[in-house]
């Protein structure tokens, strides 16, 4: 009953407020044009990953470790990179993994979520912790902030992900590749661990 109250008070406030804008995701042919607009640009990108609305993403063979067990937010905390060998890797509860995908992605015009796909899910598997959303003008590959629920084998090359893209209201004035303080604009094949202590506080 309540969840019915409340989204019912979300529809009427959706018709009396002409500020509020609904999301729009790109469907599949949205998204093969604004490919070949380059607007979009996945690299490699292979038809059969191409979804409804999204575009599935797999992970790279490089992993990362942070060196130590308490992480402080104000220094740079080394991290231990590794190889997932070809036989699989066990993913361990109680543990932060630096992933990567495989793909290498530009968003120019529109705003690139990633979230994980429902068969890794089911494996007790999440991906990030709480960064999913990419900013328009993100380029590079995703670096993953994977844990588990319990112990889990994964693969170089295993579907991990899924991108999504939504529709941007209003123009924009700073695209993320051409901000001076951007913190992950550099380039790499490789999990990027955290960047908190650029920041000032």
């Amino acid at each position: 009953m309540l969840a019915i109250r409340y989204c019912r008070a979300r529809l009427l406030a959706l018709i009396l407020d002409p500020h509020i804008t609904c999301f729009m995701i790109l469907s599949d042919k949205r998204i093969l044009e604004e490919i070949e607009k380059g607007t979009i640009i996945i690299e490699p990108f292979r038809r059969e990953c191409l979804g409804t609305n999204s575009y599935d993403v797999h992970l790279g063979k490089h992993l990362s470790t942070y060196r130590d067990r308490v992480l402080d937010a104000k220094l740079h905390n080394e991290v231990v990179p590794f190889e997932i060998p070809k036989e699989g890797f066990v993913l361990q509860p109680n543990m932060l993994y630096l992933g990567v995908t495989v793909e290498y992605t530009e968003t120019h015009e529109h705003v690139p979520f990633l979230e994980g796909k429902s068969s890794t899910g089911r494996l007790g598997i999440d991906i990030h912790a709480t960064a999913g959303k990419g900013d328009v003008g993100f380029c590079n590959t995703w670096t993953l902030e994977i844990s588990c629920t319990q112990p889990v084998k994964i693969y170089a090359g295993m579907p991990i992900g899924q991108l999504i893209y939504f529709v941007v209201e209003g123009e924009i004035e700073t695209f993320y590749n051409t901000k001076d303080n951007a913190k992950y604009n550099t380039p790499s094949t490789r999990p990027v661990e955290s960047m908190m202590w650029k920041n000032v506080f």
